[in-house]
């Protein structure tokens, strides 16, 4: 196991709605506060999505963006940020013509899908590697759209980390670090719990942590019932850990969680109790190599 476990809060992700958590952050402010919230309960690293503020719909507005950081970096300048470049590559075929887009396709060209990490330079984004079935749609990370998103953002100065939903995913990641798409040592995510995905379950997040480079930093985790497991498993494998209403609105079975804090606070007390113990945000920045 690793010396210290760094966390990560997603505090509110790209499909949770608040039909799930009617709590569920939406405006820059909103999201703002959760991450601040979240750090003071132990969270070394924010993941960020931002929503449209009245109908609280997922959006990629980089005013958005830009108020979030702004208001999160005048408050807390050691909290690692991390921007998502997930949305923007969703199909949906039209029933009429599967060739032809339906009305949920937000495909984007790469550069579209990282202006906002251009503009803002957090110091980690995302970039997803899946191709797979999710939900109605799918989603579409093709090689070259992955290798050009890679280089504009490592020209960035910015660090991604990979998000990794199955098998096929790993083998990618290993082509593209070894033809110097992406930089080594990979800062990985093992995604579990998405329908045709990686399952939930201790022994398929154990045989993809072995699948991965062996230099490779990696988080874990598990969306909806699964989100504490998860955690739990992650760590035992020496990993790093994710959590908050991105994954799980719960904080226990039945019972709405009060906020990301509240999540994170739990995903803390269960790594002291097996043992653990946190990483600062300053001790993460080492771990992955960030400026201070």
């Amino acid at each position: 196991m690793t010396a210290k476990t760094i966390i990560t809060v997603a505090v509110t992700g790209n499909q949770a709605t608040r039909d799930n958590h009617p709590d569920l952050p939406a405006t820059p402010e909103e999201i703002a506060t959760a991450c601040l919230d979240a750090a003071d309960a132990g969270a070394a690293i924010a993941h960020i999505h931002v929503r449209d503020p009245l109908p609280a719909a997922p959006s990629m507005e980089l005013g958005l963006y830009r108020e979030v950081v702004e208001r999160i970096r005048a408050r807390n300048s050691d909290l690692i940020l991390n921007l998502t470049t997930g949305p923007g590559g969703r199909y949906h075929p039209s029933e009429e013509n599967p060739a032809v887009a339906g009305p949920r396709t937000n495909l984007m060209r790469p550069e579209g899908r990282v202006e906002h990490v251009l503009a803002l330079k957090p110091e980690i984004c995302t970039l997803d590697l899946n191709t797979m079935t999710f939900g109605r749609e799918v989603v579409i990370n093709v090689p070259w759209s992955v290798r050009r998103m890679a280089e504009l953002i490592h020209a960035a100065g910015v660090k991604p980390e990979l998000e990794l939903f199955d098998t096929g995913d790993i083998a990618l990641a290993r082509d593209l670090l070894a033809d110097g798409s992406l930089h080594a040592p990979a800062m990985i995510s093992l995604v579990t719990g998405i329908k045709y995905g990686f399952p939930a379950s201790p022994d398929v997040m154990a045989t993809a942590a072995r699948l991965l480079p062996r230099d490779a930093l990696w988080t874990g985790f598990g969306v909806g019932r699964m989100a504490f497991p998860m955690l739990a498993q992650a760590y035992l494998l020496g990993g790093h850990v994710r959590i908050g209403m991105e994954d799980t609105s719960y904080i226990s079975k039945g019972k709405l969680c009060r906020d990301n804090a509240e999540l994170v606070a739990t995903g803390r007390d269960i790594i002291e109790k097996l043992g653990g113990q946190i990483a600062s945000a300053g001790e993460a920045r080492q771990m992955l190599g960030l400026p201070e």
